[in-house]
């Protein structure tokens, strides 16, 4: 049997913990280097981004020699949970990023410094997104541009699919509908049947046509707005429209009619099933931003190429994002926190965003950079551009709809996995998204 440690040795271990609690405080919340500097910590989400972050704020620093910039990244999965938390706790860091549709609930309850402005060199679409009430919450730092289609010019060749076809593309309910008959010959299973001829197997499917799926941005607002639907009207969720039940409807039968795109019960959990599908040579066709284009160029071993995404009843409706850096009004150093935002919105300090292609900077003036380099690289970015001349969906956000979207989630598994009435499940997820949402807005 142990002998039980002495008090002395409890004592002298409280001490210890003691003093290493008292040190992450003083970490967290003072934050001052060991060579005397103030260190000012910046939370995202993208580790590319991070990397090249660090050379902005190397920059930074040698300009600024008493502030240090330090960066924390945050897997993007539980990034807007553990924000929540360390927020509330007053633990957050310095500086975090933040998505329009998290951006109310922080400005609303004084969490978040004001931003002098807005700068008329900040692309004014992601300006407009951070602004509420006439105030802007937030520095933009970089923009999603459109939605486009990645394809895999090795499986289109074998199918015998021009690449030029894929900007014709059209789909709808009615007979003027392309999109499903090039899908299904896109789609192949272990035995080389096509979907849609006898013998195929949707079960087992080696090569998909399309990634189909419940993904908001890559997917269905896009076919909302194509539609000629709303998810939103301001601030209240509105998705059980006419329009959104035909997008809907049109998405849950290439997964569960025409079993042309991965079943939901590999896609609802997993936001990166199809994205690994396409880059692992057995997905065709990739619906996805210019946030894919990185691991694209850099994972896939096939020809690829970019094209303009479907046409809808009403033409080509895109949904374009934006992420803005916040400054957190916990901060025991705002002046140095305000030197630092005003870094992250020049165009030196945004420029090193684009120049290895990581995101597209939200500062006009440095967006050159990130054309030049994807030129150099030899692909065509401009289907991501093109699209934005036309109409444009907004991204959902606004006061609690972080509780309203996590409230439908269970409806939208259910019914991408093709349970359920459609329409019906859209009204009970609309009914409790905004029961949510409302009980959220108002604590």
């Amino acid at each position: 049997m142990r002998n039980k440690p002495r008090f002395s040795t409890l004592f002298a271990l409280a001490l210890t913990l003691i003093a290493a609690l008292l040190l992450t405080t003083a970490m967290l919340m003072g934050r001052s280097g060991d060579n005397g500097k103030i260190v000012v910590t910046v939370r995202l989400w993208a580790e590319p981004i991070a990397r090249v972050y660090q050379e902005s704020f190397q920059a930074f620093s040698r300009t600024h020699p008493d502030i240090e910039v330090r960066t924390n990244m945050v897997a993007f999965s539980n990034y807007f949970d553990t924000l929540r938390t360390d927020v509330a706790g007053g633990s957050a860091d310095d500086i975090f990023w933040v998505s329009n549709a998290y951006l109310d609930a922080y400005a609303d309850s004084g969490r978040l410094i004001k931003i002098d402005g807005p700068n008329q060199g900040w692309d004014p679409a992601v300006t407009e997104q951070f602004t509420r009430n006439g105030v802007l919450w937030a520095v933009p730092q970089l923009t999603d541009a459109g939605i486009a289609l990645f394809y895999n010019a090795d499986l289109l060749g074998a199918a015998g699919v021009d690449p030029a076809v894929l900007d014709t593309l059209r789909w709808s309910p009615g007979s003027d509908d392309t999109l499903r008959a090039l899908l299904a010959r896109l789609t192949v299973d272990v035995d080389g049947h096509l979907a849609g001829t006898t013998g195929f197997e949707p079960r087992r499917v080696r090569q998909w046509g399309y990634n189909a799926a419940n993904d908001p941005q890559a997917i269905y607002l896009n076919y909302i707005g194509s539609a000629g639907g709303v998810f939103q009207r301001g601030n209240e969720f509105a998705f059980d429209n006419p329009e959104a039940l035909l997008a809907f409807r049109y998405l849950v039968g290439l997964i569960n009619t025409d079993h042309v795109a991965p079943p939901a019960s590999d896609t609802n959990d997993n936001g990166d099933f199809s994205r690994n599908q396409f880059l692992a040579g057995k997905m065709a066709l990739f619906q996805s931003g210019t946030y894919s284009l990185a691991a694209v160029a850099r994972d896939a071993t096939f020809h690829w190429g970019v094209a303009m995404m479907p046409i809808g009843p009403k033409g080509r409706v895109s949904v374009t994002n934006g992420i803005a850096a916040a400054g957190n009004t916990a901060s025991k150093h705002p002046d140095a926190v305000r030197q630092v935002l005003a870094w992250m919105g020049s165009s030196e300090g945004n420029a090193y965003l684009g120049r290895e292609g990581a995101a597209i900077p939200a500062v006009l003036s440095a967006q050159p950079g990130y054309f030049a380099y994807w030129k150099a690289k030899g692909v065509d970015v401009a289907p991501f551009f093109s699209v934005m001349g036309g109409p444009r969906i907004p991204a959902p956000g606004g006061a609690g709809f972080a509780a309203g979207n996590e409230a439908l989630q269970p409806y939208f598994d259910e019914m991408f996995l093709g349970r359920g009435d459609i329409a019906a499940t859209l009204q009970q997820a609309l009914q409790q998204a905004q029961a949510a949402a409302n009980a959220a807005a108002s604590r």
